[in-house]
């Protein structure tokens, strides 16, 4: 219990309160002791004066023993408290009231008899007690003085006695002030309960906002926080908010945001990783076929003729091609997937930038023997997006169709506006895309059917980009294929000005040479 910051916190709570406690008490009795003194002091002041002013005490030095003794006898009938002592002028005690053998001084200091004599108010002024070497009293005292005025002695008087002091013990002792001793001791307790109680409604929130971390941190900085929201389940935003309450607030806070650190450390690390492994897997076909043919043109130069050292130098410069395309693909791949990576949206005419993309595989289609066609709507909008980006999705998927599509097929860009967007769609008339296919096609270095075909120098990396481009501009690739039939492509563009339209131009369309 102990090692908890409550048990702690309790534990300094009891024992302040049980020396409060003992101090209270000691404090109540000694201003009680105190308090009968002054007032005894008070009331009895002159006691001693009005004694030696109507009684002749000593006569001529001498002790006027019959007086004495008749004035300690009327006394100790009215008032058996109190003690007399006549004493010398020098303090010596010279006859006292008390009976023999219970004073043990001889001898009373004159200095608090002094005080009192010059009207100190200061109460209580303590005296020499002569029953007791240590013990001190009040008093009252009166100088007793001669005809001419000199002090020939002092009347001493205890006030409070050994009766007295008796009567005080029994008071102590009494069954009243045990009770009220008992009754105080009770409601300290009740008030240390009290005291407990609120400081673990106090400290329940520290415990919760302790577990809370232990947890986040057992959780390697990774999970979320729980186990901060209040009893009435409003969130620490809404709720009045103290000092552990804001806290809270921090440290959610702050645990957001190292996590948020930690997942960008971990895509950053998995993406550093991924990039080696791609770079090692990828770029090792292509390196080691140029360097094979390389090394067959060192080794036979003399024994090649000029069409085999040719053949061998196009297939070289296709492979360093095709290797040079790879590493840029794997670097646009890479920073497209970083968070850095912003699209530059403007408005521009999607119409236009797909005659731009079409007229730049002219001869790349002419060349294969395909139909190229661009089907576009009328007065289409203009759309929002980054019209780089936007490019570069065009001429993948269309790279993507002519490879995959035979001599005398047709691939079509189709533009059209549905829903207040603009869908673009590419359709082939290729193999298709078996349903096994399907769903891992847009996965990086992922190739249908997994082999190459002859002079192919595609990566497995376009449709991977064009999907991170869509998802960039907020944007789905959907695909639909049948086998020997063809597959389309759709995407779709928000429109910038609804209110705006863009007259595209006429369809195009590149038919193969005959």
């Amino acid at each position: 219990m102990f090692n908890t910051l409550y048990g702690k916190l309790a534990a300094v709570l009891f024992g302040l309160f049980c020396v409060i406690g003992a101090v209270a008490i000691l404090l109540t009795l000694y201003a009680t002791r105190l308090y009968f003194q002054e007032a005894s002091q008070k009331l009895n002041r002159t006691l001693a004066e009005h004694m030696v002013s109507d009684k002749a005490l000593m006569q001529e030095g001498r002790v006027n023993d019959e007086v004495v003794k008749d004035i300690f006898h009327q006394l100790m009938v009215i008032n058996p408290s109190i003690e007399l002592y006549l004493l010398d002028p020098q303090g010596t005690i010279l006859t006292f009231s008390a009976p023999p053998g219970k004073v043990k001084r001889q001898r009373i200091s004159l200095d608090p008899l002094n005080r009192f004599l010059s009207g100190a108010e200061d109460f209580p002024i303590l005296g020499d007690d002569p029953r007791d070497l240590t013990r001190k009293k009040v008093f009252s005292v009166s100088p007793i003085e001669t005809l001419g005025g000199s002090i020939e002695g002092y009347l001493y008087i205890i006030l409070g006695g050994e009766e007295f002091d008796s009567v005080m013990q029994m008071l102590e002792e009494s069954y009243i002030l045990q009770l009220s001793l008992w009754t105080g001791g009770a409601i300290l307790v009740c008030t240390l309960l009290a005291g407990l109680l609120c400081l673990k409604l106090l400290t329940r929130k520290l415990n919760s906002l302790a577990s809370a971390m232990d947890t986040f941190r057992r959780a390697e900085l990774s999970a979320e926080p729980e186990g901060l929201s209040p009893s009435d389940g409003l969130p620490l935003e809404v709720r009045r908010a103290d000092e552990i309450d804001q806290l809270e607030m921090t440290f959610v806070q702050m645990a957001d945001l190292i996590r948020q650190q930690v997942r960008q450390l971990k895509e950053t690390d998995q993406l550093r990783r991924e990039l080696v492994a791609n770079v090692s897997h990828d770029l090792r076909t292509p390196v080691t076929s140029l360097q094979g043919y390389l090394e067959t043109l060192v080794l036979k130069e003399g024994a090649l003729s000029s069409q085999e050292r040719r053949r061998y130098l196009e297939i070289a410069t296709a492979q360093s091609k095709r290797l040079g395309d790879l590493i840029a693909e794997l670097f646009d791949l890479t920073k497209l997937n970083s968070r850095e990576m912003k699209p530059r949206v403007e408005s521009f005419a999607l119409g236009e930038l797909v005659q731009d993309v079409v007229q730049k595989f002219r001869g790349i289609v002419e060349a294969k023997q395909v139909t190229l066609q661009a089907k576009l709507g009328e007065n289409l909008p203009l759309v929002s997006a980054d019209i780089g980006l936007i490019e570069r999705v065009l001429e993948n998927l269309i790279e993507n169709a002519l490879r995959y599509t035979p001599q005398e097929g047709r691939i079509t860009v189709i533009l059209s506006c549905i829903g207040g967007k603009i869908m673009t769609q590419v359709t082939d008339t290729g193999c298709g895309i078996p349903p096994s296919d399907l769903p891992h096609i847009f996965d990086r270095y992922y190739q249908v059917g997994k082999k190459h075909r002859e002079g192919e120098t595609g990566a497995g990396l376009g449709l991977a980009i064009t999907k991170r481009i869509l998802e960039l501009h907020g944007s789905a690739i959907e695909v639909e294929s049948v086998v020997n039939q063809g597959t389309t492509f759709s995407f779709h563009l928000a429109v910038a000005q609804p209110g705006v339209i863009r007259v595209t131009a006429p369809a195009i369309e590149y038919l193969p040479q005959r």
